[in-house]
This record gives C-alpha cells, structure tokens and sequence, in this order.
C-alpha cells in the first residue's frame, strides 16, 4: 500500500536514512533544523511501512520551495517520484501557491527531465554552486488554478 504522510521531527532518523542512501545532501544535524523551521512541510512516501521517498517544501507567502525531492534508487523509475509530486503540486494547489520554484544540478540528467515533465523552467543559473564545481540552474513552475 502507498501511502504520504507529513513528517514531524520525531522522524529526523528516517529523513536522514533515506537523504544518506540516496543523495546525501544533509547531515542528521541539518534535518533536525529542516523540520524545526517554521513554513517548512516534509511529506514522505511509504511503499507498505517502507520510506521510499521524502520531499521538503518551504512555504513563503505565495510561493513554495522545494527544498529536498528525492526516491530510494531501488524505487526509480517506476512512477513513485511522479505520484509525489504530483501530491506535492496539488497540496500547493490548495494552499494557494502560485509558484513553486527549485534547484538542481546541471549534471543531474535524469532530474532535469523528471522536472521538465512538470513544466518546471530554467529561469537562472548559480555558477560552481555544488561541491564538484557544477552549476545549480534555478527553476520555476507557474501553479494555475483549477
């Protein structure tokens, strides 16, 4: 069964198993800090009892960063990332967010086309921003009403 549920700061452990086995963007200490800060929703998504995905969001005013996405590498590809963000865009949707807005690695491919899917647009470029000289494109989704 799949289910999504917000993560609290009871679950720093299971934020930075996942983060750790997969990108490994921040360390135990920098989760407990992304769950403690106000405007801040982490959702995770669970295959039976098995965290298989987390997203982290920020919420500023009208607007919603996307902070952290990422799915366990055994569960890629095969739709997991796109049923998150697709709860990720319809839970903005309902808290009025006009635009979601994101970073990632100019070398990440298979990032790039997974959010080219959802529309996202490259509106800018932090050059040598990540730890091995790559540059972090800054990109921006437009959420329309329905």
């Amino acid at each position: 069964m799949l289910s999504i549920r917000k993560m609290t700061k009871e679950d720093v452990g299971l934020c930075f198993e996942l983060d750790s086995n997969t990108i490994s963007l921040w360390s135990k200490k920098q989760w407990e800090e992304e769950l403690k800060k106000k405007g801040v929703k982490v959702f995770s998504l669970s295959l039976l009892n098995d965290v298989i995905g987390i997203c982290a969001i920020q919420l500023v005013i009208d607007e919603a960063q996307i902070n952290y996405f990422s799915i366990n590498k055994k569960f890629r590809r095969k739709g997991f990332g796109t049923y998150l963000m697709k709860y990720l865009i319809k839970i903005c949707e309902k808290l009025n967010i006009k635009k979601l807005i994101l970073e990632v690695s100019e070398s990440n491919y298979a990032a790039k086309n997974f959010y080219s899917y959802f529309e996202f647009f490259t509106v800018g470029i932090r050059k040598n921003y990540y730890k091995d000289g790559s540059d972090a494109l800054l990109k921006e989704k437009f959420l329309i009403k329905k």
